[in-house]
């Protein structure tokens, strides 16, 4: 089932809660509103499709990451950039970081500690700021 994009910036601005394994029904629907929105989204947070769960999903261009409990560890070369948000109308100026650390948990809540740069690294910094309620 693919829910509505959430556009309730109340909802949005609420920190998620960790996810368990009785959540994992959520990456699913995270996966479908992805693939439906492919055109205009590279990432996803499990609050935008009504879900306040640290949950997230990363498209890469080669492969499709979904994290659960995701939290940044080392980030390093910061950036000014605007970016969209199927949240919100428009564009916003906002600071990244080029590389990051992250830690997280694959589907099967195996832990995972991951280097990612470039755009990816800015994809997943988006969504990690859904899930500790801040919207660029």
């Amino acid at each position: 089932m693919v829910n509505k994009i959430v556009k309730n910036i109340d909802f949005l601005k609420q920190k998620s809660i960790p996810a368990t394994k009785l959540d994992i029904n959520i990456v699913k629907d995270l996966q479908d509103t992805l693939l439906a929105n492919k055109s205009s989204c590279v990432g996803m947070a499990a609050n935008m499709i009504g879900y306040n769960k640290r949950i997230i999903i990363v498209d890469t261009g080669l492969m499709t990451v979904t994290m659960l409990n995701p939290k940044i560890r080392k980030k390093s070369e910061p950036y000014e950039t605007e970016e969209a948000c199927l949240s919100l109308i428009g564009i916003r100026k906002t600071k990244r970081y080029n590389k990051i650390e992250v830690e997280y948990e694959d589907v099967s809540f195996k832990k995972h500690i991951g280097k990612f740069n470039g755009l990816t690294a800015q994809i997943i910094q988006h969504e990690i700021d859904h899930c500790d309620g801040i919207i660029i």
